[in-house]
């Protein structure tokens, strides 16, 4: 049973967990007797290559790149100040925000950049703080710059002048 291609091959993709990446191809892959499409996508950032079965792309979470109204939704999270300042503990933060950027949702990706900043703002953040803001940055750097055909410098410089704000 083949099912309709929901993507094609030169699209612009965000595979959760991943980040950016192209749809290189469409290829049909017989396993176990039964013959199955796959995209075969290839991440930007790392060059890494993932085969999605076409009938589960949606499922496993595969969507196009962010439009502009989206971008403009991020923007305003990360403008966004929080009244009251997370004090549970960096184990439990740490759990939450990486099952919010495992989700591959921008809106929840801005939410931990947004709220690590703000922590920055008032205490130097830890080892793995910092390496969870800048996953957070890197992957929604990638995603708009791709989405607003911009270099990821400028983007980067524009999101730290929004944080620097926030």
């Amino acid at each position: 049973m083949a099912a309709k291609p929901t993507f094609k091959v030169g699209d612009k993709v965000v595979y959760p967990g991943h980040g950016v990446g192209i749809v290189a191809e469409q290829v049909t892959k017989v396993i176990g007797g039964v013959s199955c499409e796959f995209y075969g996508i290839t991440v930007t950032e790392t060059g890494l290559k993932i085969s999605v079965p076409c009938m589960q792309a949606v499922a496993v979470g595969l969507r196009k790149v962010a439009d502009k109204k989206s971008i403009d939704k991020i923007f305003l999270i990360l403008k966004e100040k929080k009244k009251k300042l997370d004090t549970q503990t960096w184990n439990r933060r740490f759990r939450e925000y990486s099952q919010k950027i495992q989700t591959g949702s921008l809106v929840e990706t801005a939410e931990v950049l947004r709220d690590l900043s703000q922590l920055r703002s008032h205490k130097e953040l830890s080892f793995g703080e910092k390496q969870m803001f800048e996953k957070a940055r890197s992957r929604l750097v990638s995603e708009i710059a791709v989405s607003k055909a911009k270099s990821q410098e400028k983007i980067s410089s524009e999101l730290e002048t929004m944080l620097a704000v926030a």
